[in-house]
């Protein structure tokens, strides 16, 4: 009786061995296609050529001040939008609810500052009572020393009157 032919330690199957190869055979055709598709070019960029500069995204090139006056000219712009907003409102408001709308604050402000004002003179007007009771006071006039000495402290006072 023949045995079957058992793998030799080590050494891989013959059925592993033929899969590794279809596999390898794979990614060498697989890489020799792609190699094939591309080219690259080794030749040195030139650092300055005729073509024109494109754009950027962001804010142009400027200079320094142009870039602070472009800032300031923003903010005024938007400043000034809480100035027409008013003058249009003024055009297209009855007067006599313009002058109730603005008046309103400034009368209500003028309330609370006088209001402030008497609270103020009101609370300087009064002397406070100051009333301090201590009852029975004893001055203690004594002198205290103490020594403190040893590994295990012990203190000591010297009581002189």
């Amino acid at each position: 009786m023949q045995l079957p032919e058992q793998p030799v330690a080590g050494q891989p199957d013959p059925t592993d061995r033929a899969e590794v190869l279809k596999l390898a055979y794979a990614v060498e055709t697989v890489l020799l296609e792609e190699m094939a598709t591309y080219h690259r070019d080794r030749t040195e960029l030139p650092a300055v050529g005729d073509t024109p500069p494109v754009p950027q995204p962001g804010q142009p090139p400027m200079s320094q001040w142009a870039v602070n006056a472009s800032g300031v000219i923003k903010a005024v712009s938007v400043a000034s939008l809480p100035v027409g907003g008013a003058l249009w409102l003024v055009g297209q408001v009855d007067p006599w609810a313009l002058g109730i709308i603005f008046g309103s604050p400034v009368v209500a402000a003028l309330a609370v500052a006088r209001l402030v004002a008497k609270v103020k003179d009101a609370n300087q007007a009064a002397q406070p009572v100051v009333q301090n009771y201590y009852g029975n006071v004893h001055h203690d006039t004594r002198t205290v020393t103490s020594t403190t000495r040893g590994v295990i402290a012990n203190t000591r006072h010297d009581n002189r009157t």
